[in-house]
């Protein structure tokens, strides 16, 4: 098969930063992707509707010309969120979904939440109103070994936290582990998972492979081939409670390559190829269009997008720019070793009656 037509993708889970990081990467989301859910890690965070409401007007005002992108905007969850601010933003029309961070566990959560416990009263209203709490699922016990702690999440936080607040749509947010995608698939109901391009590429050898690589450093981390592989297995199943989430995140170079540099990887510009070519390596292509257009709509109770894309597929690999420039400075664009032979082609085609 050299070319196949989908309706048109939805990202669920990215990072779009904010100025002249927001203005270089949005049109590379814009151009492909009808919608996506917007990380609200900002500096500072986006934590009340009003912050909201500015950070999705700044990221329309970067939006090409004759480009139709929907943010969907999420809140950043502390400690001391009220719960009538989500009533609020709900109320409004603006709300997609609430994201959660252990406090210190990944880039700009040091305002994130120190106890589940402590925003009970949050989530009983995100309950009762259906609005997704997206979770960044990584345990911030300092003895716990980076590459279990999802799995130690899981077992302390996010089960216990099902268990309380049964009704509430919960995202485990790329997962990465062996037993998270385990986890995933004994719940039946009220727990979807994303799946990013990076994570079904490569396993923690490829961030010491050659030395040490800080664009492959991401968190939650690349963990082991074991798990690599049963993600692959679960986003290629075609199971709807796997959905697309590319996580790209991109950093400028100074970020990256300093000591202490940034976790995150900017993949927007190779995503779509390399999860195409992820689902014809494992003979799943039949599986693509729900992995990436409809999974996530249906859980997040909204419709496929109207229109579709039609992907082709060249005869030599496609060349890929290795960085994009950002004021003075540039950001990195995620490349594996493999070549990439999938795009899109121009223009996105409606459906009929649309």
């Amino acid at each position: 098969m050299n070319e196949l037509t989908i309706k048109r993708p939805d990202d669920w889970h990215l990072h779009l930063r904010d100025g002249d990081i927001l203005r270089a990467v949005l049109p590379y989301t814009a151009e492909v992707f009808g919608r996506a859910i917007v990380m609200p890690n900002l500096q500072p965070p986006v934590r009340t509707v009003q912050d909201l409401k500015r950070y999705r007007h700044r990221i329309l005002d970067c939006l090409p010309a004759g480009h139709s992108f929907q943010p969907l905007m999420t809140l950043y969850l502390t400690d001391e969120t009220p719960p009538t601010e989500i009533r609020l933003a709900r109320d409004e029309g603006l709300l997609a979904a609430v994201k959660l961070y252990p406090v210190g566990a990944t880039t700009n959560s040091e305002h994130g939440v120190t106890a589940i416990k402590k925003v009970h009263r949050v989530l009983e209203v995100m309950q009762e109103l259906d609005i997704p709490l997206s979770i960044h699922g990584e345990s911030i016990d300092p003895d716990v070994d980076i590459f279990e702690r999802e799995a130690a999440f899981i077992d302390r936080e996010l089960d216990p936290l099902r268990n309380d607040f049964p009704e509430l749509k919960i995202v485990l947010e790329h997962v990465t582990s062996q037993t998270g995608v385990d986890y995933v698939f004994s719940i039946q109901r009220k727990l979807g998972a994303t799946v990013t391009p990076h994570h079904l590429l490569i396993n923690r050898n490829d961030i010491f492979a050659g030395g040490l690589n800080p664009h492959m450093f991401c968190l939650p981390v690349a963990k082991r081939e074991t798990d690599r592989l049963a993600i692959r297995k679960a986003a290629v199943s075609g199971d709807p409670r796997f959905f697309f989430g590319s996580d790209s995140a991109p950093h400028r170079l100074i970020d990256k390559e300093k000591t202490g540099g940034a976790a995150g990887v900017f993949n927007m510009p190779t995503a779509l190829s390399s999860i195409v070519q992820v689902f014809e390596e494992e003979t799943s292509l039949d599986n693509l269009e729900a992995f990436l257009s409809l999974n996530g709509a249906r859980f997040y109770g909204l419709p496929p997008n109207p229109d579709t894309i039609t992907l082709s597929k060249a005869a030599t690999a496609i060349p890929t720019a290795e960085a994009i420039p950002v004021g003075q400075d540039k950001v990195k664009v995620f490349q594996t070793r493999e070549h990439l032979f999938w795009q899109v082609a121009k223009g996105l085609r409606l459906t009929e009656g649309s």
